[in-house]
């Protein structure tokens, strides 16, 4: 039996339990890092943020070109509403200016939107614009490119909990089938792989339940620089990976 070390945690799997996986179905990135990469340059947060924009688009023809069927990005959560005004005033800016940008040609490569999150707390310009990608990209099947804008993770599940209340199901109703119909991510297969960029560890509140069983995948590098090159890293990595979801597998 020989021995890998994982590519981003150095947890030690062994080479004789199971088949390794094919390309990830469904991807979801934290996009982390924009700021660190504008400081590291002597330029602005904002710019920062605009980069890290303009790196969206590479990004998503490469998952085409991998075969990946399901992208979810963490563009905007429930939390960094808590940053400086200005910055979030600049960052809901240039998401509408992304939207308005980068929807057409996404959408001549086949890419379908989806916004999950509470569109409420946006303004209505920034509504708009989700909904006319929605609706322009309703019937593309290349890719599914799923945007989390005012997203988090805890607020999601207790959003499902009071809206299966307020349509009085019982106790013995509620499965995990019942449950994952009242979430954003309805009709989305769970993550398979969850990639994080710029060096962090954790989750930040996305995806929460959807999480339970994706591999996990940390890069020192920032969005901005996440390039073609840096996801085929992550790809690879997780095809290295076993999925055993809390069983033994067997030849």
């Amino acid at each position: 039996m020989t021995e890998q070390v994982s590519l981003s945690t150095g947890a030690v799997r062994d080479h004789d339990d199971g088949p390794m996986p094919g390309p990830p179905t469904h991807v979801a990135v934290i996009m982390d890092g924009n700021g660190r990469w504008a400081v590291k340059r002597g330029l602005s947060r904002a710019e920062g943020h605009r980069a890290g924009l303009e790196n969206v688009r590479p990004v998503i023809k490469h998952f085409v070109r991998a075969d990946v069927k399901y992208v979810t990005l963490f563009a905007f959560s429930t939390e960094n509403w808590t940053r400086p005004a200005a910055e979030v005033e600049s960052l809901m800016d240039l998401l509408g200016i992304a939207l308005r940008v980068e929807v057409q040609p996404l959408h001549e490569e086949g890419v379908r939107f989806r916004h999950i999150g509470r569109p409420d707390a946006l303004s209505a310009g920034l509504q708009r614009e989700l909904l006319r990608a929605v609706e322009l990209t309703r019937e593309n099947t290349t890719l599914t490119l799923s945007i989390a804008v005012n997203y988090g993770g805890r607020a999601e599940m207790i959003e499902a909990v009071r809206a299966m209340v307020a349509d009085h199901l019982e106790p013995s109703e509620i499965t995990e089938e019942v449950f994952e119909r009242y979430l954003y991510t309805v009709g989305l297969p769970d993550p398979d792989l969850i990639i994080r960029t710029a060096g962090e560890m954790r989750l930040s509140n996305f995806l929460l339940w959807q999480s339970a069983y994706s591999e996990y995948y940390s890069t020192p590098v920032p969005w901005p620089a996440f390039d073609e090159n840096e996801l085929d890293k992550a790809l690879n990595a997780f095809r290295q990976r076993r999925r055993r979801y809390g069983g033994v597998i067997r030849d």
